[in-house]
């Protein structure tokens, strides 16, 4: 349990960080869905879904290329190293701000009616993502330097005084302004400024600075990383896009769209899992390490990251009911989505875990093959399964792309790096869990009482959680602590 429990300190640390940041951020959701319109919602979710596609393309794979260049350099080295990655994609992050701000009318009617009359939400957009990436690499050095405390202070930061103003301009009215929900947008920006400033004494006086011999060579490892990022990320918008272009009707699509990134907002739990298991896991897998260890440390992570995502599953699932009050009520209709996109973000995770091998071993075209082929099956499900379904098509698109990059990475795992992952344990989570899941619906079908409905909810959660628990001699473990 010695990197394993190191990895879990980790994840622990970022976890915490992440919860609170995520929290605050999480107030901004039942208040948004409470004052907003289904179809201004809508809106919201287009440019957030838009938002990190742009930050993928423009840090260019740079903060894994960090992670692994610097792990083989004195520190000396990492400041240059640091230098330069944080200098190109500041670079290329203030081209790509100019560029949207001079085409925001023609960009504008390419992404729908609501951004001819309102541009100025396309240059707030493009403001948000330059200040965003001129934070991402410094943000990346406090993780490789294991400044947590840092990390943890500047995220709550920056997050506590976006819902400061966006309260504020709600109870101001700003909302029903002919701005509307540019106030969003707004808030977001002061937000993003704020905490760029705030982390560049964190940088030691490093300033960005290209060295382009440098940046050659880290190019040969990230510009996959990158082709497989953008596709990756593509996935995750694309099916915002397709729900608001194979919906008819403007507002009608808007409202789709709307209810759709509201149910999603619900399954933040399983979102923030794998986002804190990933800001502790990349820098700890890319690191130097001998390659038994990785194996080992890397099929163990797997297993107990399968493990706690089903827990996660089941208490979401269980009691989508509960969770759909945090949204407005003309946006719970939706909430039948929220298991298949539950376990959408599982597969994220599992797909995530089996990239740190290619990643680790500089072979990383293999991202590519990976993410082109879930995009792809994202593409067709959604133009198959959107028009008859609706938004739950997209959910079902979203995890069958996942299932799609799962699958593959599987296989190119057990070709090029065989890595002895428990897949019977794992399957026995997984099936457990739907399991108890689909029992547990046809015990609501069975009865009206809330109170026997939730019971026997309750019941299937602990019953998952002391198997787990026995499986995994997790209990003899805390035993032998609280022992010492």
């Amino acid at each position: 349990m010695g990197l394993i429990g190191k990895l879990a300190g980790q994840t622990a640390i970022y976890g915490i960080s992440s919860i609170v940041v995520r929290m605050l951020s999480y107030l901004l959701f039942p208040y948004y869905t409470h004052i907003l319109g289904t179809e201004q919602y809508g809106v919201v979710t287009d440019i957030y879904a838009l938002i990190p596609f742009a930050l993928v393309v423009l840090t260019m794979g740079m903060e894994s290329s960090y992670f692994r260049f610097a792990g083989k350099t004195d520190e000396a080295g990492k400041r240059h190293l640091f230098a330069t990655t944080w200098g190109i994609t500041s670079l290329a992050a203030a081209l790509f701000a100019a560029v949207v701000i001079l085409l925001r009318t023609p960009i504008g009617h390419a992404l729908g009616e609501v951004y001819v009359e309102q541009p100025l939400y396309i240059v707030l957009m493009a403001l948000i993502v330059m200040f965003d990436v001129w934070a991402t690499i410094p943000f990346s050095r406090l993780r490789e330097q294991g400044r947590a405390v840092r990390f943890v202070t500047l995220k709550i930061v920056g997050i506590v005084i976006q819902v400061a103003l966006a309260f504020a301009f709600g109870e101001a009215g700003l909302y029903q302004s002919e701005f509307g929900v540019g106030w969003v947008f707004v808030a977001n920006l002061a937000s993003s400024v704020v905490t760029w400033l705030l982390i560049l004494p964190s940088c030691d006086g490093v300033l960005p600075k290209v060295d382009w011999a440098q940046l050659r060579v880290i190019l040969a490892y990230s510009m996959p990383l990158l082709i497989g990022g953008v596709a990756g990320t593509a996935g995750e918008f694309l099916d915002r896009q397709l729900i608001k272009w194979l919906t008819p009707g403007g507002e009608a699509a808007f409202a789709e769209l709307g209810i759709y990134g509201a149910v999603t907002k619900i399954a933040v739990v399983m979102l923030l899992f794998t986002q804190m298991y990933r800001l502790a896991a990349e820098p700890f897998f890319l690191s130097n390490f001998r390659k038994e260890e990785f194996v080992e440390t890397n099929a163990a992570a797997l297993k107990y990251y399968v493990m706690v995502s089903m827990a996660i599953f089941l208490g979401i699932a269980l009691f989508k009911d509960v969770f759909a009050l945090l949204a407005g009520p003309e946006f719970r209709e939706g909430v039948y989505i929220l298991p298949v996109i539950l376990i959408g973000h599982l597969l994220a995770g599992v797909w995530l875990n089996l990239s740190f091998w290619y990643k680790r071993e500089e072979k990383t075209r293999y991202a590519i093959y990976v993410t082109f082929a879930g995009v792809a099956a994202n593409v067709v499900a959604n133009v198959v399964l959107i028009p008859r379904l609706g938004y739950y098509g997209a959910a079902w698109a979203r995890l069958i792309s996942e299932a799609v990059m799962v699958a593959i990475s599987w296989w190119l795992n057990r070709k090029y790096f065989p890595t002895p992952y428990q897949w019977g344990r794992i399957g026995e989570y997984v099936v457990l869990g739907l399991v108890l899941y689909f029992a547990c619906s046809l015990a609501d079908d069975a009865t009206e009482s809330l109170w026997v409905q939730y019971g026997v909810s309750i019941v299937a959660l602990g019953a998952y959680a002391l198997y787990a628990g026995w499986r995994e001699r997790l209990f003899e473990m805390i035993r032998h602590k609280l022992k010492k």
